[in-house]
């Protein structure tokens, strides 16, 4: 099912869906342009989060433009970790809806 073709299809929502469309492209550009965070470190952050929900085409994506801003391999690295982590607190906080009152 993944297939990075698939990404090209996004542009027939320009013409089934204009309004949403152009809002998520406006909501997307917001995002993740240089402001407060540097848009390196959005690209880092979008990794983190594309890990944690596996979306394969964001990973592919965020990887490529994270590279294009300057991150380096091992800022990679941590942001995988972050995710990790993350997931695994969450499983971990999770399991305490299995223990007994």
């Amino acid at each position: 099912m993944f297939d990075m073709q698939n990404l090209k299809k996004i542009a027939s929502f320009k013409e089934t869906a204009p309004d949403a469309m152009a809002g998520f492209v406006a909501l997307d550009q917001a995002a993740m342009k240089d402001g407060a965070i540097s848009k390196k470190n959005k690209e880092l952050i979008a990794l983190a989060v594309a890990l944690t929900t596996q979306c394969g085409y964001c990973l592919e994506v965020h990887k490529k433009a994270a590279v294009a801003e300057g991150a380096t391999p091992e800022e990679i690295a941590e942001a995988t970790f972050v995710a990790v982590a993350l997931r695994a607190g969450a499983a971990l906080t999770h399991g305490t809806h299995l223990i007994a009152d």
